[in-house]
């Protein structure tokens, strides 16, 4: 492989891959649409970070437009493609459904039309925990019933799960589904809770915490998200599954895995917002709120798939994952 197609390539995931995947010598298409879900300046501000790295080009493209996708895919050819592109966070898919349908639904069925048209030999695309809904069987794992979405946005992503193994058994795509687990660190989404809250103690206002904090998050550290995906990308999943089986496989005939990203230690909500806290120095006002519709109390992946496919799985504390997070939070915003 030389060429991977990044798309999301001006999101918080979408440019930590992209920086790895030029530092190990592949030259990257980045394709964004940079819409204002959140302040458009830290997109930009991510894409200059890439622009001046050897073998990264950009095109500014919207996805659910099939031909500019297509030509993109043709003037590139990329060998792989890392799909990251989405409308990402689960209570706006309540203001504002029909970005979702356009950016995860009709965004991804460009992208497996230009897969189809234009093959490559391997696409990775983001998933997400969220896809378990109300499942109360802890820890996740990829064979759980995934068929009770409690939000727009996780019914999005397992359409997109749906989807991707059609198009892998109609037209042999080699796919790898990547269900992730509570991403965070530098760069990050300022939608995101753990940024919310940074904000929120920094500039003395109060954090609002829902369920009256009887929540837990499998969080999971945005360096060894990219491990995982630098891992997998050369790997993909054989066109007929090998006698031995495959970890990740959905069906025996269909070039397609799936496969948890998480940190498997879910962290109470309380110990996380300790943490921080101890990390900035100062204190959060706290504000319990109750559960907001399309949440869940609990998330917690079972990561064996993983590690028997890489033989890697993210291990990163939240001590040590927040603190690299703040201290990037602190030089971007020019903090003390």
């Amino acid at each position: 492989m030389k060429r991977i197609l990044v798309t999301g390539a001006a999101g918080f995931v979408g440019r930590a891959v992209s920086v790895q995947l030029l530092q190990d010598g592949f030259e990257v298409l980045g394709l964004d649409n940079l819409t204002p879900y959140y302040d458009t300046r830290l997109k930009e501000a991510r894409l200059q970070d890439l622009a001046g790295r050897p073998g990264f080009a950009f095109e500014r493209i919207d996805l659910a437009d099939a031909a500019a996708t297509r030509a993109a895919f043709e003037r590139f050819a990329p060998d792989a493609v890392v799909h990251l592109a989405a409308q990402a966070g689960v209570r706006y898919s309540l203001e504002n459904p029909a970005a979702y349908t356009s950016s995860n639904i009709d965004g991804f069925l460009s992208v497996l039309e230009a897969c189809r048209a234009f093959p490559v030999r391997h696409l990775v695309y983001a998933s997400s925990s969220s896809v378990y809904g109300s499942n109360s069987k802890v820890p996740f794992s990829e064979s759980d019933p995934v068929d009770r979405p409690v939000s727009l946005y996780a019914a999005t992503k397992r359409a997109n799960e749906l989807m991707a193994q059609t198009y892998s058994h109609l037209f042999r795509i080699p796919a790898s589904g990547l269900r992730f687990f509570t991403v965070y660190g530098p760069w990050g989404r300022p939608d995101m809770a753990y940024y919310k809250f940074t904000d929120a103690i920094f500039a003395g206002r109060s954090i609002d915490i829902y369920n009256h904090g009887r929540m837990e998050r499998d969080f999971t550290y945005i360096d060894e998200v990219v491990e995982a995906i630098r891992r997998l990308v050369v790997q993909p999943p054989a066109d007929r599954v090998p006698t031995a089986g495959e970890p990740g496989r959905i069906d025996p005939g269909v070039p397609h895995r799936i496969f948890n990203i998480g940190n498997h230690t879910p962290v109470k909500l309380d110990r996380f917002i300790d943490v921080l806290e101890n990390i900035i120095g100062r204190k959060a006002e706290r504000r319990m709120l109750p559960m907001q519709p399309g949440d869940v109390e609990r998330t917690y992946a079972d990561v064996s798939a993983l590690q028997a496919a890489v033989r890697f799985a993210p291990v990163t504390p939240i001590e040590e994952g927040l603190a690299r997070f703040v201290s990037w939070y602190r030089g971007y915003n020019r903090l003390n």
